[in-house]
C-alpha cells in the first residue's frame, strides 16, 4: 500500500467510521501532533475521534503526496457550528501515521469569483512535472511571497487563466491585487515570515508559511500549474493561536 492509499485508508476509518479503535491499527506510538484541535499523541487523537458527534462527517475534495508526507484538501462538518475547510498533512512512518499538521478556516458560503473554497480539479496530473513545478513555486514563494515582490507575479503565473478559491479575491493577478488593496484598507497586509514547506505531486504544490495578515497567521497555499505557469490558486489562512494544547508547535 502506497502512502497515499494508507492515509485514505487511515482517515477513513478515524474519521469516516469514528473508529477509534482505528488508532491502534494506524497511529504511531510516536505519533507527533501540530493540530490546535489535539493534544499529543495517539491517545489524544483517540479522545478526539471519540467525541465526533453523529453529525461529523468530512467532505475529501483532493489528496497529494510527496514522499513520506500526504496532503488532504477537504471540508469538515459537524467539528462546530459551521463547515471548516481544512488542509491536512501527514507523515507517514514504517505503514503508521506519525506526525500531523493542519489549517482550518471558516467555509464562506458566497466568494467573489463565485468558486468554494475547495472546488475545481481534484486529480493529480503531469506527473512527469513534479520537480520542475515545486522548483517554480518555491522561487515564487521565496520572491513574491517572502520578498513581496509582486512585480515578478507575471513571471510565475499565467496572464490568460489564474483563477481564484480565496474567497475575498477575484480571478486573475487584477483580482488579488484588488482584494490586497482591500485587505490592506483594513490593517491587513500580507506578509510571509517564512516558508517550512513545499510540497509538489505532479500539477499541485502546497506552500506552507507562516506571516502577518493583521495578526500573526498560517499561510496554506495550494496551487496547480499549467505548462509551467500557476494558473490556481486555494488557500486557508488561520491565525495561529497564542496557546496549543502540546509543545510542539503549528510548523
Amino acid at each position: 500500500m502506497n502512502n497515499k492509499d494508507l492515509v485514505l485508508k487511515a482517515v477513513g476509518e478515524l474519521f469516516g467510521d469514528k473508529d477509534p479503535s482505528a488508532v491502534d491499527r494506524w497511529v504511531a506510538p510516536t505519533y507527533r501532533q501540530h493540530s490546535a484541535l489535539a493534544g499529543d499523541g495517539p491517545e489524544a487523537l483517540r479522545d478526539l475521534v471519540a467525541s465526533l458527534g453523529d453529525d461529523f462527517r468530512y467532505e475529501r475534495a483532493r489528496v497529494v503526496a510527496d514522499g513520506d508526507l500526504v496532503v488532504l484538501h477537504g471540508v469538515y462538518h459537524g467539528f462546530g457550528p459551521e463547515p471548516l475547510v481544512a488542509f491536512d498533512i501527514f507523515r507517514v512512518e514504517d505503514g503508521r501515521l506519525a506526525e500531523h499538521w493542519d489549517a482550518l478556516v471558516p467555509y464562506v458560503e458566497h466568494t467573489v469569483s463565485g468558486r468554494s473554497q475547495t472546488d475545481g480539479p481534484d486529480r493529480v496530473g503531469d506527473p512527469e512535472a513534479t520537480e520542475a513545478n515545486r522548483a517554480l513555486v518555491t522561487e515564487y514563494a521565496e520572491k513574491v511571497l517572502k520578498g513581496a515582490d509582486y512585480t515578478l507575479s507575471t513571471h510565475f503565473t499565467s496572464s490568460e487563466t489564474y483563477l481564484q478559491h480565496n474567497p475575498e479575491a477575484g480571478d486573475g493577478l487584477e483580482g488579488f491585487g484588488a482584494a490586497a488593496a482591500r485587505w490592506a484598507e483594513r490593517g491587513k497586509k500580507v506578509v510571509y515570515s517564512a516558508i517550512h514547506k513545499v510540497l509538489a505531486e505532479g500539477d499541485f504544490v502546497l506552500v506552507v508559511g507562516e506571516g502577518e495578515f493583521g495578526v500573526p497567521v498560517a499561510y496554506y497555499d495550494l496551487f496547480r500549474l499549467a505548462d509551467g505557469k500557476i494558473v490556481e490558486h486555494w488557500d486557508a489562512i488561520p491565525p495561529i493561536p497564542a496557546e496549543l494544547p502540546h509543545d510542539n508547535g503549528l510548523f
